[in-house]
């Protein structure tokens, strides 16, 4: 999806169809469209006479873009739980698990990175009404698999904004909900991780269009990625002006916020209430 992307931006910026692109690489104008929506596996040759195409002649962008496509066609450890995954959730894994600065806003519940296994399993099973114990254990699995990006030698930065109707909607029971709370208080103390709280009190907000994901990567040359899922599918957005849209959204919930070390102390708040 990330090689897609920056094909077609390069595309673009040199005035190309894609009926001229397909054309250039023996292909139809809707093989280049599944391409630059990352839909399709890409074929070195493919990729190569497109970069020829598109003026791109530095050796180390070249070699940059090949590996990318290269690494694009290998399977993603997560592709083994393909089984219990809606279709469109395995792109995200992937790119989360390639971004160095994770950005989000969750309202509904815990956001998954976050998650102790029982909470997960709470909110696992809620969504998942009528699967079957082990489809619902393997979904776990893998949310807690996901996790472990947090904890590897390359981890990511992670920001992210919790609305207190995250903290107070219960899911599990109150021994649940307390051990989600601690573990909060937790792992907001690694070094790779923001995480304040947006508490009822402060009314309105920027975040109130719902819930949302900005993932950025290592390469300058990649545009970041926002994510939005919904009831049975997720947009993924990489267009300069939508990006922006929702990076002025979360700085503002970030300004509005109480920062980690208040948002610490509204955690322990609530878990002395519950």
């Amino acid at each position: 999806m990330l090689l897609g992307s920056h094909l077609r931006r390069l595309r673009e910026s040199r005035g190309i169809t894609r009926e001229a692109a397909g054309y250039s690489i023996r292909a139809s104008e809707s093989k280049i469209s599944r391409m630059e929506l990352g839909r399709v596996s890409f074929k070195t040759r493919d990729v190569e006479d497109l970069l020829t195409l598109y003026g791109i002649t530095d050796d180390s962008e070249r070699t940059s873009l090949l590996s990318l496509a290269k690494e694009a066609n290998v399977a993603g450890w997560w592709h083994s739980y393909s089984d219990v995954l809606p279709s469109w959730f395995p792109t995200y894994v992937g790119l989360e698990g390639a971004a160095h600065l994770i950005r989000s806003y969750e309202v509904q519940f815990v956001h998954g990175l976050l998650q102790t296994e029982a909470y997960a399993h709470a909110v696992v099973a809620r969504g998942m009404q009528g699967a079957s114990a082990a489809d619902i254990d393997r979904r776990v699995a893998l949310r807690l698999e996901r996790q472990k990006y947090l904890a590897a030698k390359s981890a990511p930065e992670f920001h992210v904004v919790l609305d207190e109707a995250a903290l107070r909607r219960p899911y599990g029971d109150r021994t649940v909900m307390r051990g989600q709370l601690q573990h909060l208080i937790d792992i907001s103390e690694r070094p790779n991780v923001r995480l304040q709280v947006t508490p009822f009190s402060f009314g309105g907000h920027s975040g109130e269009s719902g819930s949302f994901t900005i993932l950025s990567f290592p390469e300058s040359d990649l545009s970041d990625v926002v994510y939005l899922e919904q009831l049975t599918s997720a947009l993924y957005l990489d267009k300069r002006e939508d990006v922006t849209q929702y990076e002025g959204a979360l700085k503002q919930l970030q300004q509005d916020s109480p920062g980690p070390a208040e948002s610490r102390d509204l955690l322990r708040g609530l878990l002395q209430l519950s």
